[in-house]
């Protein structure tokens, strides 16, 4: 049995408009199944990117596949679920209308509405508020309306552009909730966000673009790696901590040494060299870069590049 087609892969996917380039060479690839993060400064190209993958826009260059068909293929567009930004809903219709509507629109089998109705509400949490007005919503839970106005049509793929913008602690916690929830059912979900301790919490893989270009694509895990190491040792003269530095830059606190820019691999020869020296090592912390830090360091070394 051969394995499905990855739900987006890309290759070198430009956007001119004019003199103006919204993308310059985008190559990314997000696999069947996976919640996947989209991350970059405002400028770097994420929004034009999503428009191309729904097929709201044209490329001006290079090629990208979605659920294995060429942009813009209406059958498979029928499979994908988007929650832009940026969506108002009229205030005087009911849950239940504003769902039945986009069932309309999306040309679902009319009888199939009631189902899917039901369904949508039941995984956003509405169930509840079918026949309440969308002007008595909060914020959160008119972003839960989107979610399911998203869900509808059982898509295999969802786009969700900046799902938490706005929420509070606990509408940030119910659309991570949600997203789990969609995870579980085998549903890929692409996330555009600048959220990023959100998009730690929740993405298996992002991929970090600026001007255009991917810079980092990768599991989280890895792209936080690499911050360093934190060693309690005693028995070290001053030469032997200034040999050290060739692992990297290297602060001492009493008998804790700090080096920076370490990664998990270097640690045992770290380790090692101590040892070789004659000191005596206590205790060791790696140390981690959070996704912020990682993600502004990279942008820093693309701007001086």
């Amino acid at each position: 049995m051969t394995n499905p087609s990855p739900a987006i892969h890309t290759q070198d996917l430009a956007k001119r408009y004019g003199k103006t380039v919204a993308l310059r060479a985008l190559t990314m690839t997000v696999a069947r199944g996976e919640v996947f993060g989209f991350l970059g400064p405002n400028g770097a190209g994420k929004t034009t990117a999503v428009k191309l993958l729904l097929g709201l826009s044209r490329p001006t260059g290079g090629e990208a596949w979605v659920l294995g068909a060429p942009l813009g293929d209406l059958e498979r567009r029928r499979r994908i679920g988007y929650l832009p930004e940026l969506f108002r809903y009229q205030p005087w219709l009911r849950a239940r209308e504003v769902l039945r509507l986009h069932c309309a629109l999306a040309k679902i089998d009319g009888a199939k509405w009631d189902a899917e109705i039901r369904d949508a509400l039941a995984t956003v949490g509405l169930a509840d508020r079918a026949a309440d007005r969308v002007g008595t919503f909060s914020k959160g839970m008119q972003q839960r309306l989107g979610l399911g106005v998203a869900l509808l049509g059982t898509p295999e793929l969802i786009l969700l552009d900046e799902p938490t913008s706005a929420l509070d602690p606990v509408g940030r916690r119910d659309v991570r909730e949600i997203i789990a929830t969609l995870k579980a059912r085998g549903v890929t979900i692409f996330l555009n966000s600048h959220l990023l301790t959100e998009v730690e919490r929740v993405c298996d893989r992002v991929a970090i673009v600026d001007r255009g270009a991917v810079v980092a694509e990768g599991r989280v895990d890895d792209i936080g790696a690499g911050a360093g190491v934190r060693v309690h040792v005693t028995g070290l003269v001053d030469a032997d901590r200034t040999a050290l530095t060739r692992f990297g830059p290297l602060q001492q606190d009493g008998d804790w040494l700090r080096v920076s820019g370490l990664t998990d691999g270097a640690v045992p020869d770290l380790v090692a060299e101590i040892v070789r020296r004659g000191g005596r090592v206590h205790a060791v912390h790696p140390e981690r870069a959070t996704l912020e830090e990682r993600f502004l360091a990279l942008l820093g070394e693309v701007k001086t590049s």
